[in-house]
């Protein structure tokens, strides 16, 4: 298993150095994914699951970082809502995502891949049969 390193996010002061680590590029990716309308979930596993249950929100859920020589990998994992547009959501997730980040760390991201893993059909409540 590859150690995962800090990102030295380069800047013309002479104060020090500014060094990110995988995990914030995750909870920003993460956040501007979710925001993304036709966005029902993102993937997670049992523990993170077990936490959101607590009342603790992980942000990064969903989200895998990876750094390579060529630069920033970023794989989403997101459950859709029924009906819309896969394509046109998943190409909003990106460009969402790509901006978040570029704002917030001033990272190039070399790709960002969507995975669909699921589709969340809505649930409709027959308010007739609660009336009676």
């Amino acid at each position: 298993m590859s150690e995962q390193r800090l990102l030295n996010v380069s800047s013309d002061s002479s104060l020090g150095n500014v060094e990110i680590a995988p995990e914030v590029i995750e909870v920003i990716a993460g956040i501007a994914a979710s925001e993304v309308a036709g966005v029902a979930a993102m993937r997670g596993n049992f523990a993170s699951g077990v936490v959101e249950r607590l009342g603790k929100k992980n942000h990064g859920k969903g989200v895998k970082v990876e750094l390579e020589e060529d630069g920033i990998s970023i794989d989403v994992y997101v459950v859709m809502d029924y009906g819309i547009s896969i394509p046109g959501a998943a190409q909003k997730i990106q460009d969402n995502i790509r901006q978040a980040l570029m704002n917030m760390t001033a990272l190039e991201i070399s790709e960002i891949n969507i995975h669909v893993v699921g589709v969340q059909m809505e649930l409709k409540e027959d308010d007739d049969l609660e009336e009676e």
